[in-house]
């Protein structure tokens, strides 16, 4: 026994001393801290973390592998703070409702989150569905599945007839009355119920629905629909958990609700008015914009047909005015996290966010901290995620031009590497 015992430590050692390293050439590197772009430099990857960057194009030793990326500008791996895995927009989305089963739900969002990380989103914050993306979430992290690493919400919680309401638009004798188990509240002790399902049901985060919303077959688009009570509990409850929160959000009363209350994120903000600028400043919010929904749901509603009556005089009303409003928050010092609501548009489009947000004024390698550094802080995953450093997973991403000069290079990434793995190459 202690022959084998020797013999297999000897084995572990040699498999430690020979473990096989990756080298990176990188003609540029943005490394998600620094604001200046180093020119040829070298990532050297172990397993699925960087061990060590640096300066020139390090040579590799004979057993190890070189990935030659000396042509293009390299940065970590992209972080999308706002999409829905599940579904994508289509003519028809309101009556798949009816026809697909959880198993189809499941195929399609598993296409969906691939071609999110072609893209080169490696970490995605998915905020609202049914609970299959949080199933989606388990099979990536178990290898039976490609795409994002997923921080997921599971299902959203809404007010009775609420945005996020699964029922609206059902007629009556399919209506039900759903509650806490379903998402829907309509008191703090049915508010604090919710949380602790999704908590028991896996989610990450929780995700609630401030105002009424575009995409949901109901009248007001706008409007609070939470009680400051009923915010309160959620969030507290949250905190409690472990949870960060999320607020999607277009008016400003629900807005102005939901930072007082101590939400972490606010999605869309639509109208949010420069007091509410002023309090998530000082309550230190985080703004998640989501332009690229906002111009597509804007460009779709012309479209006959495409959306529900009662959805199209909302999307041309909202959808136009988020770009504006994000230009305004900038520059008045609000923080600003990188988030699409991918799934409202076509999953893979995400990288459209960057132009969006640099024509309003961003500067390019701000847009690109959005998505890397300072999401991954919101996630709590600072060690691990959003920059380029030793110990830190190895997310990289390459694109073939250099995004301060051309930002709509985002839109193309070319290269994917997730854990270690090249994806994309």
């Amino acid at each position: 026994m202690k022959k084998i015992y020797l013999i297999l430590l000897w084995v572990a050692a040699c498999a430690t001393t020979y473990a096989q390293k990756t080298y990176v050439h990188c003609g540029n590197l943005i490394d998600g801290k620094a604001s200046d772009v180093q020119p040829q430099m070298t990532i050297v990857v172990e397993g699925n973390k960087i061990t060590a960057i640096e300066k020139g194009f390090s040579k590799p030793g004979k057993d190890d592998k070189l990935i030659d990326l000396s042509k293009k500008t390299v940065m970590p791996g992209l972080i999308d703070m706002h999409v829905h895995l599940e579904g994508e927009t289509s003519k028809d989305q309101a009556l798949q409702r009816f026809t697909l089963n959880d198993a189809d739900v499941a195929f399609k969002a598993a296409f969906y989150a691939k071609k999110t990380l072609m893209a080169g989103f490696t970490t995605v914050r998915d905020l609202g569905g049914s609970g299959v993306n949080t199933a989606l979430r388990n099979a990536i992290n178990q290898g039976v599945a490609v795409g994002p690493r997923i921080f997921s919400a599971g299902k959203s919680i809404a007010t009775t007839g609420g945005h996020a309401d699964p029922t609206n638009g059902y007629r009556k004798d399919l209506m039900g009355d759903p509650g806490p188990k379903e998402g829907v509240v309509n008191s703090p002790d049915e508010a604090r119920q919710a949380v602790r399902q999704r908590y028991k049901e896996g989610s990450d985060v929780i995700k609630i629905t401030a105002t009424g919303g575009v995409l949901s077959i109901a009248k007001d688009g706008s409007g609070p629909q939470f009680t400051e009570d009923e915010m309160k509990a959620i969030i507290e409850t949250a905190k409690e958990y472990g949870m960060t929160t999320a607020a999607h959000a277009h008016g400003a009363e629900g807005m102005k609700r939901a930072v007082l209350a101590g939400i972490t994120t606010i999605e869309h903000g639509t109208k949010m008015t420069e007091e509410i600028m002023d309090l998530m400043k000082e309550k230190g919010t985080y703004f998640v914009p989501t332009i690229s929904a906002g111009k597509f749901v804007a460009e779709q509603a012309k479209v006959p047909g495409y959306y529900h009556p009662l959805v199209v005089p909302k999307a041309l009303e909202i959808g136009p005015q988020i770009q504006n409003t994000f230009a305004k928050a900038y520059k008045r010092g609000v923080k600003i996290a990188f988030g699409t609501d991918a799934g409202v548009f076509p999953h893979g489009d995400n990288g459209k966010e960057f132009t969006y947000m640099v024509e309003a004024g961003m500067p390019a390698m701000e847009a690109i901290k959005s998505a890397t550094v300072v999401s991954a802080g919101i996630l709590g995953m600072s060690e691990k995620l959003g920059s380029l450093e030793a110990g830190k997973f190895a997310d990289i991403v390459a694109t073939d031009e250099n995004p301060l000069q051309n930002i709509k290079t985002m839109e193309k990434v070319s290269f994917v590497m997730k854990d270690g793995v090249v994806v994309k190459p």
